[in-house]
């Protein structure tokens, strides 16, 4: 059997080597950040999300962290932290699941069947269960504001950059001076 260490470099390895972009956060391979788009038959269709993925010492047999950096709307999805609820990564995670699984199976089936009944964001799960039309209108606005490819790269930024002057709420130096009376 091999060590976690190893396991840990192989997974990874094998998710660099399929179709996401991996950003390495250090050189200890436990924590990083994977482009993950969403599933073509879901209302998440064209939304990209950043999500970090933290792996601990006991991975594979402890399961990864996994949270969305940028904005998601979604039952199982806390939209201020970006944790997610989901059984096979909390309660049911075995070692015989890898990196490339959260990706390609699980994220894709969090978004296509989400549970309303057991939510992080129980706003998403209210809308769900009472107007599915309303939540994937939601679910499209959130995509459309937050999850475009140019949002991935500055999800960091995303969260303070709303509260920020736009370029035109500026007043140059000069533009002040010039408005102020003669002391």
């Amino acid at each position: 059997m091999s060590s976690p260490s190893k396991r840990r470099e192989m997974d990874l390895m094998k998710l660099m080597m399929s179709d996401y972009r991996v950003e390495m956060v250090n050189d200890g391979m436990q924590e990083f950040y994977v482009h993950f788009h969403g599933p073509k038959e879901s209302p998440y269709h064209g939304g990209v999300w950043k999500i970090r993925v933290e792996l601990p010492n006991a991975y594979p047999y402890k399961s990864p962290s996994i949270g969305f950096i940028n904005k998601i709307y979604h039952p199982n999805v806390d939209e201020m932290s970006g944790s997610v609820c989901l059984d096979v990564i909390n309660q049911s995670w075995s070692p015989m699941f890898d990196l490339v699984n959260v990706f390609e199976v699980f994220l894709p089936q969090l978004l296509l069947y989400p549970n309303p009944s057991d939510p992080l964001n129980g706003e998403a799960a209210a809308l769900m269960m009472h107007d599915r039309a309303a939540y994937e209108q939601r679910v499209k606005e959130y995509c459309e504001k937050y999850a475009k490819a140019e949002h991935v790269g500055a999800a960091e930024e995303e969260k303070s950059s709303e509260e920020e002057l736009s370029e035109d709420d500026y007043v140059s130096s000069d533009e002040a001076i010039a408005g102020q009376p003669d002391p």
